[in-house]
């Protein structure tokens, strides 16, 4: 597709007709012919018609078909009004145009705009926008580490020539028509680049007509349009070095960036930014920035789940279960079908377990707080080298709104968010508890004895893949409903419509992936009653209660399928999958050979018009988000976490870059310094993440029950015991009528007294299953945990925060050294106009400045 173009016009691309004016932008539109017009459009049509189909007379016509065609007409007029005066406008701004209708794709039309110097020096002064200077000065940075560090990373540089550390840079500075003699202006074409000038023509001109307050005419002039596309320059000329460049650039992302074979490789994100602009160069710094982080998180998750492999056959609580010595009769996990069962037959679920639940985890656990700190501080600094090589230091958005929505205004949106999230998240909870209990008394029921050994984790294994599916289905919903609701607040300015987006879609998505995550962790197992005494749901179902060794092993089995199963399907499949699909459903509306005699015709802008559109970045951070919430906020019970996001990240960098050079329209090259809202949003995740594992260590896992028994009641110091410690006394005898197995003898003997996982004091005891002693010291223990180890982790990572800065010393000096450089340039700029202004006009004007003096001073004493 790089191979110029073999119609007649080629050689005038990337210019207008005149050979002389450079195309800057493209808008495309659609060209709705009325039915009475489309009829007279081909000359050879038009004869076949009048051979083959008979005049009808005007009496005998269709008043239906007459009206609709009168309605065609109408609006097609309408629209062609419209765009008129949307193009009177574009030139009462200075930009010039040229248009191409219906001459190779029918129905769609071009409007190839050009800015003038003047235009261009005018929205590039409004915009602030830093170009460089005559003035060259040397980098003072540490070449010795900076050689050292090129020769290590040689073999992992991308090779686009832009990886030697350069020693000189131009001094940047906004520009001014004004002081247009501080810029390099010997070639004004090359002085704006391609990036910058279509940024200019889209971010200035075209904004400013789409926003103007008339009564919101032009606002709606932007849907009557037709607009299907906003298309940047892929000029088709060999012969321009500008797009010379910019085909050049192209070839060398696709090659050393877009490509799955050098997934170890960097990315080329100055090239990136040059392509696309800042805000789609942050987020691939940031997502690069992000994976490389995640190297150490995974070795250290695996070396931990390593570490429970080793120690699971010496762990004694594993042991105990696994003991059929004990003889441990335990009571139904269902009333009626289920009967009593053989604690040695969770063996399995108990050393599965350690694998998670180890004395490894809590080192984990703060070991990925500090991570997180380090990450949100690296990138902090990384963002800060890039604004100075990109020259964004001074960048400030000028977007800002006049009119703010008061509380009331934002209430309805945002308690309707709330009501519905609370709603639909309950339900969805409440039906996939609902599915467990009732599949899992459907399978007491009717499975033989050797196959309700793998009940549980049937269940378990088939309700994590039913929430998969919810959460992928409900995303797409929420995300809708985000918009709407973003809509309904009516938001002044795009940087207000895209943050209140992203925080709505954030809280809706957000718990859709992690409810039935906490529910797992926080309330499963903990309002289910006792034995003799459960708690209901819908008349007859007992709510579920944990397997022996705790909740932990499910919420690991919740974790891994819907991480796994949303980078999958949703990310990865989805992002293959959907823009391959419309492609091709897109080039079957075209005859094959008509097809291939377009491609052999058409410019590089009408190729693209066949290009998907370009969404946002929005989505691309949505899924990155939720991936760092997975990766910190459950880490605890999930180690390997870090190793699965690594890996994924590792080709969702390279899909992501396949899919902006080749599936999608060049985007606006919009500037910017941040990430944003992203940035706190991932700041407040990392905070939640401590509090969040804190308790998880503390009363999901068995980590403060096992510490509590060792340094309290173990005769031995020693966890010898331990399984028995946690096992409460029922009385039989005690069940309520209608809840006791129907098949008593299951087992071959008549039980009397059953075990059940709860500190509870014995029937024979003054407190017949009134929680004992044991309970309230290790729910003092958990709750002690929970601060001590918020407060400590908090200030360790305050602390980390606090020695790392967030400029480099180097980036720093270079600042300062910029500053007084802009200083000295100005004096000597202005020494030289004196000079000038002496050598012209050399004689003295005492008096002139001693009448100016008087005058002065005559004013004053009045």
């Amino acid at each position: 597709c790089l191979v110029g173009s073999s119609s007649p016009d080629a050689k005038l691309w990337p210019y207008f007709q005149d050979g002389l004016r450079r195309i800057d932008y493209v808008l495309t539109y659609n060209v709705q012919m009325p039915q009475s017009t489309h009829k007279q459009s081909s000359k050879s049509c038009l004869c076949c018609r009048f051979k083959r189909e008979p005049k009808i007379p005007p009496a005998h016509e269709d008043p239906e078909l007459a009206a609709q065609e009168q309605r065609l007409d109408y609006h097609a007029d309408d629209q062609r009004l419209r765009r008129e005066e949307f193009e009177e406008n574009l030139r009462e701004m200075g930009l010039e145009m040229e248009k191409e209708e219906g001459t190779k794709l029918p129905g769609v039309g071009f409007l190839k705009i050009h800015a003038p110097w003047d235009v261009l020096c005018r929205e590039a002064e409004f915009m602030k926008l830093k170009m460089p200077t005559t003035k060259v000065y040397c980098l003072e940075s540490y070449q010795k580490v900076n050689m050292f560090l090129q020769k290590v990373t040689a073999p992992l540089q991308p090779k686009v020539g832009e990886n030697q550390t350069e020693n000189e840079k131009h001094l940047s500075y906004p520009f001014s028509r004004e002081k247009q003699h501080l810029f390099d202006l010997s070639d004004r074409n090359s002085f704006f680049d391609s990036k910058t000038r279509s940024s200019i023509v889209s971010m200035s001109p075209l904004r400013k007509l789409f926003c103007l307050p008339s009564q919101g005419r032009f606002k709606t002039q932007l849907h009557s349009l037709c607009i299907s596309a906003m298309l940047y320059e892929w000029m088709l000329n060999w012969c321009s070095r500008m797009y010379l460049i910019l085909v050049l650039s192209l070839q060398i992302l696709y090659e050393q960036w877009a490509s799955y074979s050098i997934f170890y490789k960097y990315q080329p994100i100055g090239l990136v930014r040059k392509y696309f602009g800042e805000k789609v160069g942050l987020y691939f710094a940031w997502l690069g920035v992000y994976t490389q982080m995640l190297i150490p998180a995974a070795i250290v998750g695996v070396i931990v789940f390593l570490y429970g492999c080793a120690t699971v056959d010496n762990n004694i609580p594993s042991m105990e279960v696994c003991d059929e010595r004990n003889n441990i009769t335990m009571c139904p996990m269902c009333d009626r079908a289920c009967s009593y069962w053989k604690l040695v037959t969770a063996c399995g679920t108990a050393r599965a377990s350690h694998l998670f639940d180890n004395a490894a985890t809590v080192f984990f656990a703060i070991f990925m707080a500090l991570w997180a700190t380090m990450f949100m501080e690296h990138w902090k600094r990384r963002q800060m080298r890039l604004n100075y090589v990109w020259d964004m230091t001074s960048f400030e958005d000028g977007e800002a709104e006049n009119v703010k929505l008061t509380c009331r205004d934002r209430m309805p949106a945002y308690m309707t968010i709330i009501t519905m999230m609370i709603f639909v998240t309950l339900a969805i909870v409440f039906g996939v508890v609902l599915y467990r209990v009732s599949i899992m008394t459907a399978l007491h029921m009717s499975s033989t004895p050797t196959f309700r050994t793998n009940i549980r984790a049937t269940v378990k294994t088939t309700a994590a893949i039913i929430n998969l599916i919810i959460i992928i289905i409900m995303d797409e919903v929420y995300g809708a409903i985000a918009r709407w609701l973003t809509i309904m607040e009516v938001p002044k300015t795009d940087k207000s419509f895209e943050e209140r987006l992203i925080f709505k879609t954030f809280i809706l998505k957000f718990a859709n992936a992690f409810t039935p995550i906490v529910y797992l962790a926080f309330f499963r197992g903990r309002i289910i009653g006792r034995p003799g005494k459960y708690l209901y749901v819908m008349g007859s179902y007992r709510m579920e209660e944990c397997a022996h060794a705790g909740c932990l092993m499910e919420l690991c089995i919740q974790l891994c399928i819907t991480m796994l199963g949303k980078q999958l399907i949703q990310n990865n499949l989805f992002e293959i999958g959907v823009p391959k699909l419309k492609k091709m459903l897109r080039q079957r509306k075209i005859d094959k050979n008509h097809q291939e005699e377009l491609n052999r015709t058409l410019h590089r802008h009408e190729k693209d018009h066949f290009l998907g559109p370009f969404v946002g970045l929005n989505p691309e951070y949505m899924e990155m988000i939720i991936q760092f919430g997975m990766v910190t906020l459950f880490v605890a019970s999930f180690p390997l976490a870090p190793l699965f996001a690594l890996l994924n990240n590792v080709i969702e960098i390279r899909l992501d870059a396949k899919k902006f050079v080749t599936e999608l329209r060049r985007p606006i090259a919009v500037r910017a310094k941040d990430i944003g809202i992203w940035y706190t949003l991932l700041r407040g995740i990392s905070k939640v993440a401590v509090i969040v594992n804190a308790f998880v260590i503390s009363f999901t896992s068995d980590f403060i029950p096992r510490l509590v028994y060792q340094h309290m009641y173990s005769p031995d110091g020693t966890l010898h015991g331990f399984v028995n410690h946690t096992l409460s006394y029922f009385n039989v005898s005690h069940f309520q009528p209608g809840t006791e197995p129907m098949v008593p003898m299951h087992l071959g003997y008549k039980v009397d007294v059953c075990r059940y996982k709860d500190y509870r004091d014995p029937p024979w005891s003054d407190t017949p299953y009134e929680f004992s002693r044991e309970f309230w010291a290790i729910l003092a223990a958990r709750l002690a945990f929970v601060i001590v180890f918020q407060n400590v982790v908090m200030l360790m990572s305050d602390f980390v925060d606090w020695l790392i800065p967030d400029i480099p010393k180097d980036i720093s000096i270079q600042i300062h050294k910029e500053r007084n450089l802009v200083v000295e340039l100005f004096m000597k700029q202005e020494r030289g106009k004196k000079y000038r202004n002496t050598v012209r006009d050399p004689s003295p004007q005492p008096l002139r400045s001693n009448y100016q003096y008087h005058a002065v001073s005559s004013l004053g004493t009045k």
